[in-house]
Parts: C-alpha cells; structure tokens; sequence
C-alpha cells in the first residue's frame, strides 16, 4: 500500500469546499440514492480508486444495498441481479468515465433515454461528473481508504 502523498483537502481548501458542495447537490437530485450508489462503485472500480469504492461501498451498505449485488457491481452486465434502469445508468457511467474516441455510442444514449427524463439523465450525468473529480484528486494523491470512516460516519457500516 502507498502512502498518501499530500493532503489536498488542506491544501486547496476552498476548492475541496466547493467539490464538496457540488457533490452535495448532486446528492439531492432526482437519482435515486441507490443508482447513486452504484454508480460511484462503479466509476471507481474502473479509475482504480480504493479510497472511493471503499467509501461508496459502505455508504451503500448503510443505504441498504445487499451485499451480493456489490459483489457483482464489476459484472453487472452477466449478473441477473440489476434492473433495466440500474443496467442503463451503468452503462451510462462506464461509457462517460472510460470516454470513446468516437464519443458516446448511440446504442447506450438509447438505452438510458428509455429508462431516465432529460432531468434525470441531466443529474445522473452530473452524479458521474462529481466521483470522477472525486476520483482523480483521491488515486493522484494516494488517499488511504477507510482513512475518514469516522468523519463520514461509515464505521456504521461495520465492514472494516
């Protein structure tokens, strides 16, 4: 395991403040806190960020999610245990993570405008904007997982 590299939190204060802001917000839309869930999993196994999937892992926990949909969150395609709408939002989340070079395919626009409103997929777009940010400050500076359990209260998760 790496050690953390600088703490960016302390850092860059006011712009931690307003991610964390923005992800608040982001929270409080239409998206169920469900999808929301997967979906930050998701783009974080993909990123390869053990802080965030370690985080959203237990938020889901504390949510309600079961565990074995968890587990099958890396193979959700093959899994029989996701819903039409949570196959469409993930399907959403990988393609905006990973970003094709040739943008978007229409298949999977089409199959999360089946299963989402405009608004909603406006916010579900803004919900993989925001772990994506997350992402990317917590895998560049090597944030230890499970480091502020206490702080978000994910202890209550009991997974550690």
């Amino acid at each position: 395991m790496s050690q953390q590299r600088i703490d960016y939190r302390e850092q860059s204060p006011e712009l931690f403040s307003k991610l964390v802001e923005f992800s608040m917000l982001v929270s409080k839309s239409g998206i169920e806190p469900a999808i929301q869930d997967l979906v930050s999993i998701r783009a974080s196994q993909l990123n390869g960020c053990a802080f965030c999937i370690d985080m959203h892992s237990k938020a889901a926990t504390i949510h309600g999610e079961r565990p074995l949909r968890l587990y099958h969150l890396a193979t959700w395609r093959e899994s029989t245990l996701f819903e039409p709408r949570e196959r469409a939002a993930l399907a959403w989340t990988e393609a905006l993570t990973s970003l094709p070079p040739q943008g978007v395919p229409q298949d999977i626009y089409d199959r999360v405008r089946t299963q989402f409103s405009e608004k909603e997929l406006s916010d579900l777009t803004f919900s993989v904007m925001a772990v994506n940010a997350w992402n990317r400050v917590n895998v560049g500076f090597n944030t230890t997982p499970g480091s502020l359990d206490k702080a978000f209260g994910l202890d209550k998760a009991n997974l550690s």
